[in-house]
């Protein structure tokens, strides 16, 4: 085990995060989350960074605030924690995120209104900038825990997660830098394809779903590696199976549904339909957790638009597990997904579409929409309509 979690680490931060001589670097877990967390923050120190800040979060306590504490307070943010993003930013930081629910019962029985609320918007927002803008070199990497794998097996099956971890992220490859550059040139060679057809807009179709969103001209697919403002490389989910554009927020017509369950602020929301009319969500249903999806589009204007289109095919890695994760970064990367909130203005080459197009919101908010019973196209700008995902299978060549 220890071996495993030391290399797990080594590769969020020499691959996911990319940490660089003299960097100072930010290491964000729960609490249940430490034994990587401690690796972490040591590959960081081996890998040349200058300071690690590692901040801890705790859910039980924040299920305290949500049923305790008074109505500010759930989107306040601390001074302290702005004031660390803003010096990451100075500095051209870097941050490590880890991810994974430890009790996904926690939140069972929260008011949904105050539970959808429940984040630090000035931290968020200054965080969403960060990305946009891409002024910190960052990765994003989910942790087993108990918790976490009874909600997938119904049984704390520890080893069994880890075991589907270890695929998704190729630390079972013998050599998992090489593996990692074969797969991210692959991403990087789906985005090329899609940008040679220069799509006007995308459309989904399936059960419940029938949905146009429309593209910017100087919209750009990326996929694979990112890239800082600052020209350091770094791979900000792992797994990602992804390639990914920022539509244009006052261009989607239509309805959607969710084909898996989505993980939001520590509860669950099933068989969510979104209806968009003029590039806003007009409607809201969900077999489950509908109150929470709509506290988050009530959080600011931009809440309520689109910030994000992505496509993923059946050479996902963690598709081809066949299980559902309830949990974003896993069930994002198995299939195509959208999000509403903040879109990732570096995707748009054009400043003034830019400014006018991409979404600005303090929530970015992805969730599923793909499966093989889900066609998406491309509709070029003459109206011609080019096949994209059939069956989970990428189409362009």
């Amino acid at each position: 085990m220890v071996d495993r979690i030391q290399r797990y680490a080594d590769l969020a931060v020499r691959i996911g995060a990319n940490v660089g001589q003299g960097q100072l670097v930010e290491v964000r877990a729960n609490i249940e989350h430490a034994e990587l967390a401690r690796a972490t923050v040591a590959a960081a120190y081996r890998a040349g960074a200058r300071y690690v800040q590692l901040n801890y979060s705790d859910d039980v306590a924040r299920r305290t605030m949500i049923d305790l504490a008074p109505d500010e307070a759930l989107s306040w943010s601390s001074p302290a924690l702005l004031s660390f993003l803003e010096a990451l930013e100075a500095e051209q930081g870097a941050s490590i995120n880890i991810v994974g629910d430890p009790d996904p019962n926690l939140f069972v029985g929260a008011d949904q209104a105050r539970l959808g609320r429940a984040r630090p918007s000035d931290y968020r927002r200054l965080w969403l900038r960060l990305v946009a803008q891409r002024r910190v070199n960052w990765t994003i990497v989910a942790c087993p825990t108990p918790g976490w794998a009874r909600q997938i097996f119904g049984e704390p099956d520890l080893e069994r997660l880890w075991q589907l971890v270890e695929r998704c992220v190729r630390l079972d490859e013998s050599d998992p830098v090489a593996a990692w550059e074969a797969h991210l040139e692959r991403l990087g060679d789906m985005a090329s394809l899609l940008n040679e057809r220069a799509f006007d807009s995308l459309r989904y179709r399936g059960p419940g779903t029938d949905l146009m969103v429309g593209l910017m001209p100087s919209s750009r697919w990326h996929g694979g590696p990112s890239e800082t403002s600052f020209g350091r490389r770094h791979v900000a989910n792992m797994p990602t199976e992804e390639v990914f554009t920022a539509p244009d927020r006052r261009r989607a017509e239509g309805r959607i549904r969710s084909t898996r369950p989505l993980a939001l602020n520590g509860s669950l929301v099933e068989g969510l339909e979104l209806e968009f009319r003029q590039g806003r969500v007009v409607e809201v249903k969900a077999d489950r957790g509908a109150g929470i999806v709509e506290a988050q589009l009530g959080i600011d204007p931009g809440a309520a638009s689109l910030g994000e289109v992505a496509l993923v095919d059946s050479r996902s890695r963690v598709g081809a597990t066949g299980v559902t994760y309830f949990n974003t970064l896993y069930d994002e990367n198995a299939t195509s997904h959208i999000a509403f909130g903040a879109g990732f203005a570096f995707t748009v080459a054009d400043p003034d579409e830019r400014e006018e197009g991409v979404s600005r919101s303090a929530v970015h908010t992805d969730f599923m929409v793909g499966g093989p019973e889900v066609e998406i196209d491309g509709l070029t700008g003459t109206g011609q309509v080019i096949p994209i995902l059939r069956d989970d299978v990428f189409q362009l060549s």
